[in-house]
């Protein structure tokens, strides 16, 4: 198995792309790293990482429609691969693998 080496940023960015399934965009995905952890993020961050993870494989792109509300412009819309989540996977399982070994401490999981 290869090893996938994804920065924090690119992390966050990634797992929010695949929480956003379909409506991921720059500005959606600021916005979502803005809420889900309080975490302030320049727009051109976003927009690096964004490219950064397609050009990895990770994620794939195509433009939305021109609209009125955006005066005409179209959304450059993102979405996770199968390598893309292959690469989430990884990473999870590799955090709670390491979870797992600190003596008295339990990660806490919601997953079914």
């Amino acid at each position: 198995m290869f090893r996938i080496h994804l920065g924090e940023f690119e992390e966050l960015v990634l797992l929010l792309v695949a929480v956003l399934h379909g409506n991921a965009y720059g500005v959606s995905v600021m916005e979502e790293i803005e809420q889900q952890t309080g975490r302030s993020v320049n727009i051109s961050a976003v927009h690096a990482a964004l490219r950064r993870l397609e050009e990895k494989g990770y994620l794939r792109s195509e433009w939305s429609e021109a609209t009125t509300q955006r005066g005409g412009r179209r959304k450059r819309l993102f979405d996770i691969t199968q390598a893309g989540r292959a690469a989430l996977e990884q990473s999870r399982d590799t955090y709670l693998k390491l979870w797992d070994q600190i003596p008295g401490f339990a990660p806490k999981t919601n997953m079914a």
